[in-house]
């Protein structure tokens, strides 16, 4: 490893995370969950999604711009329909709430579609999508987020990375997952690029605050993401957007704030879409036609320069049982941060190690 990076075991770096939030004034089940979706992220090699998101989870819930010890609660329910308000609290309660309704109604119904609006960043869709995958059911997970995106030929944000992923029952707890922003990377690469010194990022991820494109970590950081494909990454943040915030009556597009937002409520919407595979056959026998289908995928020739035709969710399975074995890798720039606030909230941080 190298000398810039630090290696943690996944409960320690969970407890640490969790005693953070505790720390800020978090009640400590709301901490766990939290801690938990965001140290299963870096497990799975998913690190813009891991714990080096606390500090800004934790300067939002010290401005007052989050509410910890919200839960939110159902506005309505009609059919497989609900529609939740998260009442400004953590976005892992809100859609640990969320994921439930999904499930019941899912199972009641075939098919559930649960809407939150007033939420706030939820970590990694796939911590969602799977939550509801292991229920038997196929699960879809989207949400909206704040405007570093520019709409096709403009050079302003106003969309978000507005992700999409879905989760299918699987075998040995290892679905084909799915989980996509629908810009060219998800923002926190950036933010880890950033965080941790690198001199560059790989053209056709950013562009500068003058909408250039860019290599810079830091005018990166400070200026916009680019769409997915062009146009049709747009189209499909539109599509999240209106499935989102649109459809669950909350925040749209340049409204929605985020974990940078200062003095004010994120307003994230977070959509979950719950299929009950028993409704049109047997899972085991939906398994196995998963199975089938990979196979057939996999089987595929590899092209020049590769050694193996992957499917979605493979390297996060490898990088997990990788990290669970060797540990989790964090920057000195984020582990700095973190201590940093632990300073603050009083909290002893464990020793780091290189190796």
């Amino acid at each position: 490893m190298a000398e810039n990076y630090y290696l943690f075991d996944q409960a320690t770096l969970k407890d640490f995370a969790a005693r953070l939030l505790e720390a800020a004034g978090t009640p400590t089940p709301h901490a766990l969950l939290t801690a938990e979706s965001l140290v299963q992220a870096d497990l799975r090699g998913v690190d813009s999604h891991g714990v080096q998101l606390l500090t800004f989870y934790l300067e939002r819930i010290a401005r007052g711009e989050v509410d910890p010890r919200a839960a939110g609660r159902v506005i309505s329910e009609q059919g497989g329909c609900l529609l939740y308000d998260g009442q400004n609290g953590l976005g892992q309660v809100v859609s640990d709430a969320c994921c439930g309704h999904a499930v019941r109604l899912a199972r009641e119904h075939g098919i559930s579609l649960v809407v939150a609006r007033d939420s706030n960043h939820f970590g990694a869709a796939a911590f969602w999508a799977l939550r509801i995958s292991s229920a038997g059911l196929i699960g879809i997970v989207m949400c909206n987020a704040t405007g570093q995106v520019p709409p096709w030929q403009g050079r302003e944000g106003r969309l978000g990375t507005n992700p999409i992923c879905m989760s299918v029952p699987g075998e040995d707890g290892r679905p084909w997952l799915l989980d996509m922003a629908t810009t060219a990377v998800a923002a926190g690469k950036i933010y880890k690029a950033y965080f941790a010194g690198e001199p560059s990022i790989p053209a056709g991820w950013a562009l500068d605050r003058e909408g250039r494109p860019t290599t810079d970590p830091k005018e990166a950081y400070h200026g916009l993401l680019m769409p997915l494909g062009g146009y049709k990454g747009y189209g499909l943040a539109m599509m999240v957007e209106i499935l989102s915030g649109v459809l669950g009556g909350g925040a749209m597009a340049s409204q929605v704030g985020g974990v940078r937002t200062v003095g004010r409520p994120a307003r994230n919407s977070q959509t979950f879409l719950g299929i009950d595979v028993a409704r049109f056959m047997p899972l085991d026998v939906f398994r196995q036609r998963m199975q089938r289908l990979v196979a057939d995928v996999k089987s595929a020739p590899p092209a020049a320069g590769y050694e193996e035709v992957l499917v979605a969710g493979e390297p996060e399975w490898r990088a997990q049982a990788l990290r669970s074995a060797q540990g989790i890798p964090l920057s000195r720039g984020v582990w700095e941060k973190l201590t940093a606030a632990a300073g603050r909230l009083g909290v002893e941080p464990p020793p780091a190690s290189n190796s």
